[in-house]
């Protein structure tokens, strides 16, 4: 194993996640559900606490692994999840219960995130968490710099989409997609961003105060 995979695998294994959080990525992975790693749940928790966060949306609810996390950083916080799967989202209300969270902090929108996305408050949001369709990341991130407050925060989940996106030799739709959104990002000056090589990346994106 190389130097590199051995701090993956440290970084992943130094977080301890509460017995909600191991059943939900149980169950993700019996969906399907490719979840954050523990290490990018843990550091989205920590960007969460950072931010003071008091209003959240995610795009992508899946099983509520990432939600959860983000929760666990920002206690005081609503989670509004948007996914176009019912049945994971029914799994994600079962899992927020099962954690102690609270229904009222908890808003699930079932539906497709380009149909949902356009009629949402612009900087309403302190943090917007992006873990969909990789295809549509470009797009869901111009919805997610728009509806986050000035200082607000945009992560998104799978940045370095399973190593393809650090290997120009990759030229896959989501792998220039990702790479596309990361060179347009470091040369705006209304950001300020970061990718975490933890997991599967997370890039962190700041909007600036106008």
């Amino acid at each position: 194993m190389s130097d590199k995979a051995l701090n993956w695998k440290f970084a992943d294994d130094s977080v301890v996640e509460p017995d909600a959080l191991t059943r939900a990525r149980q169950q993700s992975l019996e969906l399907g559900i490719d979840a954050v790693a523990p290490s990018v749940g843990a550091q989205s928790a920590v960007v969460a606490a950072a931010t003071g966060a008091k209003s959240i949306l995610e795009v992508g609810t899946g099983a509520g692994v990432s939600g959860m996390w983000l929760l666990t950083g920002a206690p005081g916080a609503t989670l509004t999840s948007i996914d176009s799967e019912v049945d994971h989202q029914n799994h994600a209300r079962t899992n927020f219960a099962e954690a102690g969270i609270p229904g009222n902090r908890v808003r699930l929108i079932t539906g497709k995130a380009a149909d949902v996305l356009p009629r949402m408050n612009e900087n309403s949001y302190d943090i917007v968490f992006i873990d969909a369709d990789p295809q549509s990341v470009i797009e869901y991130v111009e919805h997610g710099l728009r509806l986050a407050r000035p200082g607000g925060t945009v992560l998104v989940a799978h940045a370095l989409w399973r190593g393809r996106v650090s290997d120009p030799a990759q030229r896959d739709d989501v792998a220039t997609g990702f790479r596309t959104l990361v060179s347009e990002i470091a040369a705006s000056t209304a950001v300020v961003s970061a990718i975490s090589p933890a997991g599967d990346g997370l890039l962190q994106i700041t909007k600036l105060h106008a």
